[in-house]
């Protein structure tokens, strides 16, 4: 389990986490939602020890790794940022192996389980097709595909990972999504900032709605993308469809 305890987070004056407690538990996906600015990224960063907290405490199981530095617990938590953007041309397996990094020494081979992670981080993200091509001659989309590869290569405990169907067609933000399902079902903790409410609702067990910092709502997605809901922190009106799913219908102009 990861977890936070009322922590808070400043980014120079502006307090970006506000008083927020939350965990992911093993075996769960748990999503994080709500609009530009909310606090999303900072939480996940603050749980990475990427930003330190003004208060609070981060815990990993009973552990508490507030002060720890990030590459202590490497293979435990892996992370993928958003738009996270690759210089060199590495192919795209050699990319996915640097997930593998934390398992060996700095010049230590491959071994058979590191190869098997690879190839069913590559597998999962229907990334095999290109696996030897180098990534800076991908599109945005293989790229962020690749990027999660090697995320899920690190077969962590706790993944963490922030917008990862950003820039994916219909089809792979489905495959990201059910990736990410699969690695929970597996037994991880595994956490994930969205914007499409849709996925949030169909993929994760639980949600916790941010809203200037602070946790507005936690609970099924059922319990948290109520119409109140949506309409106090997003302004949108909606309608559902046969199936309960969010269809957007207008911009609010007062938040009531």
């Amino acid at each position: 389990m990861i977890a936070a305890q009322n922590i808070s987070v400043s980014l120079g004056a502006h307090a970006a986490v506000r008083n927020v407690s939350m965990e992911i538990r093993p075996g769960e996906t748990v999503g994080f939602v709500g609009p530009n600015g909310a606090g999303k990224t900072s939480l996940l960063r603050a749980l990475l020890r990427l930003v330190p907290v003004d208060s609070g405490a981060v815990l990993l199981g009973t552990t508490d790794i507030t002060n720890d530095a990030p590459h202590k617990h490497a293979q435990e938590i892996a992370y993928l940022p958003q738009g996270q953007n690759v210089a060199w041309p590495l192919t795209a397996r050699r990319l996915v192996a640097l997930g593998r990094v934390p398992h060996r020494s700095t010049w230590e081979t491959l071994k058979p389980e590191d190869e098997q992670a690879i190839d069913a981080a590559l597998a999962a993200t229907d990334s095999a097709a290109f696996a030897d091509r180098p990534v800076t001659e991908l599109s945005g989309g293989e790229r962020s595909r690749v990027l999660l590869a090697r995320a899920l290569a690190v077969q962590a405990r706790v993944l963490l990972v922030d917008e990862p169907t950003a820039s994916l067609d219909p089809f792979h933000q489905l495959t990201t999504m059910e990736a990410l399902k699969a690695t929970s079902g597996d037994g991880a903790a595994v956490g994930v900032v969205l914007h499409d409410l849709n996925l949030a609702g169909r993929f994760c067990d639980r949600l916790y709605l941010m809203h200037e910092g602070a946790v507005i709502a936690e609970g099924t997605p059922d319990q948290v993308l109520s119409d109140t809901n949506l309409a106090r922190v997003y302004r949108i009106g909606v309608r559902r469809d046969d199936r309960g799913d969010v269809i957007v219908d207008r911009r609010l102009s007062d938040i009531p």
